[in-house]
């Protein structure tokens, strides 16, 4: 696999209009963000970010992150 260069998130805004939060899907007892490095996987995630877009009320962003930087290494 390549190194990721980029990642995608699916985000909402949250109380105030510079507030955001990143969606997140319940997946047992734990919760998964709905976040991906390639489009494939966005892509798959699409509708659940939609469904919960309509079930909040609120419109859905997709954004790109594009400036990698290793912060630690563990």
């Amino acid at each position: 696999m390549p190194k990721i260069e980029s990642m995608y998130a699916f985000v909402v805004e949250d109380i105030a209009p510079d507030d955001e939060g990143l969606i997140a899907q319940a997946v047992g007892s734990m919760w998964m963000p709905l976040v991906g490095a390639d489009m494939k996987r966005i892509d798959s995630l699409r509708p659940v970010a939609a469904a919960i877009g309509k079930r909040i009320g609120k419109k859905i962003k997709l954004v790109k992150f594009t400036n990698r930087q290793e912060v630690e290494v563990i």
